[in-house]
């Protein structure tokens, strides 16, 4: 009698490798877009009032853009900082142009211009002598998520569990001049202010105007940098193409990226005098940066801004839409307060609202929500003052519901 076979036991399926689970998303995709409007996978139809977080400044496959990056692919895509890149120095001049500064420097994104900002500033630290520079930064804060960046930020549930963080940054709180002052007196090794101009992950929260001229007059006393990050709420966001320039005063250092290329990832550091030497020849580079892809992006952005007067709609929609929604919301109890400038917007409740980002897009408008009460529009700068009404139309009754039914 033969032994009967033994059994075979199949191996395990081994799991097919996906993306790692860093995003808490939404159930569906987008497919396409057009101006201010998207389409998921399904064919439903959404309101842009998110603009890719700040990032799609001209909408969704503009008439003059796409163009202008079709005939750059066709041309060349990349080739490396070992040789000139023409319209590096053609954005550059433009962004020193419309700020007043002096040199840019060419990355990839806000964290990445972001962490130059910071090498900056210690490497102009070690210039003056000090060991161990220090840089003064703000509660609420978001600049990134490597760990100079994440260090630099001012939220604690971001950076937990990856300790240890990076020494040489003293924290205040945003608007508090005296604070910054104190901080002056105590700490002698300090090199630089850094902060958001609006935040943006922290709240939407603008910095005062008569509190950035504070800090200027400050950084001119001390011989310390200022450093305005503008990676969200610059090109053209608040209806100016920086938001420190409603303050009528200039930094040292300025991070761009986000609104810059209109999609096209693209980051840039933009220096004035006191900066503009500090870093030399292998003190700092980048593989992609300053492609001529982004490169392109970025000219024809600026371009198209200038063109069609993108700005000026951005102040003149932006302010119709703060109306709006005061004017739908005023009264509510729940509402703390709305804030902003030009298109970009903060809505602040009196709880957690993070519902409301499956809500709103169950109802073809996109939006998120920052700092778990804070219900952010960012749209792209071309929304228009029918876009504007209706984006109040869609959201006001979800707010109105949404804090009927909470406690």
């Amino acid at each position: 009698m033969n032994a009967p076979e033994p059994a075979v036991t199949a191996a395990p399926a081994r799991p097919m490798p996906h993306v790692l689970n860093t995003y808490g998303r939404l159930p569906f995709a987008l497919s396409h877009g057009k101006g201010c409007w998207v389409w998921d996978t399904a064919g439903r139809r959404y309101l842009d009032g998110l603009g890719g977080i700040a990032v799609n400044t001209l909408g969704h496959a503009h008439p003059k853009l796409v163009p202008a990056l079709q005939d750059q692919v066709g041309k060349l895509i990349h080739c490396s900082n070992y040789y000139q890149v023409p319209l590096q120095e053609q954005l550059a001049a433009k962004l020193c142009e419309i700020s007043g500064l002096d040199g840019a420097f060419f990355c990839n994104s806000g964290l990445e211009a972001n962490e130059a900002a910071l090498k900056i500033a210690r490497k102009f630290g070690h210039d003056k002598g000090i060991e161990r520079p220090e840089i003064i930064v703000y509660e609420k804060a978001f600049h990134g998520r490597s760990i100079a960046t994440l260090s630099a930020t001012g939220n604690p549930k971001v950076q937990a569990g990856f300790g240890p963080l990076v020494e040489g940054f003293v924290r205040v709180t945003l608007n508090d001049l005296a604070a910054v002052e104190d901080v002056a007196r105590k700490h002698p090794n300090v090199v630089a202010i850094f902060l958001e101009t609006i935040q943006g992950e922290g709240g939407v929260n603008p910095a005062r105007w008569e509190y950035l001229q504070g800090l200027r007059a400050l950084c001119d006393r001390q011989d310390w940098l200022l450093m305005l990050d503008e990676v969200q709420c610059g090109i053209g966001r608040t209806g100016k193409w920086f938001a420190h320039q409603w303050a009528g005063i200039q930094p040292d250092v300025m991070p761009l990226a986000k609104g810059l290329g209109s999609g096209v990832p693209v980051g840039a550091v933009v220096t004035g005098p006191r900066a503009l030497n500090v870093l030399g020849p292998g003190n700092h580079g980048t593989t992609f940066g300053g492609n001529p892809l982004a490169m392109r992006a970025g000219v024809e952005t600026l371009r198209i801004c200038e063109e069609d007067g993108v700005l000026a709609n951005a102040a003149t929609v932006g302010a119709a839409l703060h109306d709006g929604l005061a004017r739908e919301l005023a009264g509510l109890s729940g509402v703390t307060e709305i804030r902003g400038a030009g298109l970009m917007i903060g809505i602040e409740l009196d709880r957690p609202c993070g519902v409301l980002l499956g809500r709103a897009a169950e109802a073809g408008l996109l939006i998120s929500v920052t700092a778990d009460r804070v219900i952010r529009l960012v749209p792209p700068l071309i929304l228009n003052a029918d876009e504007a009404a209706q984006i109040v139309a869609i959201l006001c009754p979800l707010i109105r519901a949404f804090l009927a039914e909470t406690p």
